[in-house]
């Protein structure tokens, strides 16, 4: 096993949890597929990496910015297997969708929408954000002192 990739593995480590699958891809330009496997191995052998820390990790740091959906689906991205997501984005795990969409809606929008032309612009806002329609719809329903 080559100790130059296994510094790279370090290294990327230190900076912040990866998941098994991430380190695979930005190892994966230098070192053969065995030697990665190998030091794969022997990171997650040592708990120098853990697929579940970095989701925890990784929900821990971005779920007041987004919702449900938008976490499992970057959590997917980074290679975590369906099962540790489910954990991660248990009911109750997380603070209150609709507590988190009203942060983040009101971070970016300084007042309800006016019309229906701007209550499709920040539905689309918060959509991209990965909030639930239910959850959208309740939070530019409310009246606007139901708000504050």
């Amino acid at each position: 096993m080559s100790n130059e990739l296994r510094q790279k593995a370090i290294r990327m480590l230190a900076r912040r949890e990866h998941t098994r699958a991430e380190l695979a891809r930005k190892l994966a330009a230098h070192g053969t597929p065995e030697e990665i496997a190998a030091v794969l191995a022997e990171m997650q052998a040592t708990q120098l990496q853990s697929d579940s820390r970095a989701a925890e990790s990784y929900v821990r740091s971005h779920a007041s910015r987004l919702g449900a959906s938008r976490l499992r689906q970057n959590l997917k991205t980074r290679g975590v297997t369906g099962e540790l997501i489910d954990v991660q984005l248990a009911p109750g795990s997380l603070p209150d969708e609709l507590e988190r969409a009203r942060v983040v809606w009101r971070k970016k929008f300084p007042e309800a929408p006016s019309d229906a032309q701007e209550w499709a612009r920040q539905a689309r806002f918060l959509q991209s954000r990965g909030f639930a329609s239910d959850v959208i719809r309740r939070l530019l329903k409310e009246p606007a002192g139901a708000t504050d």
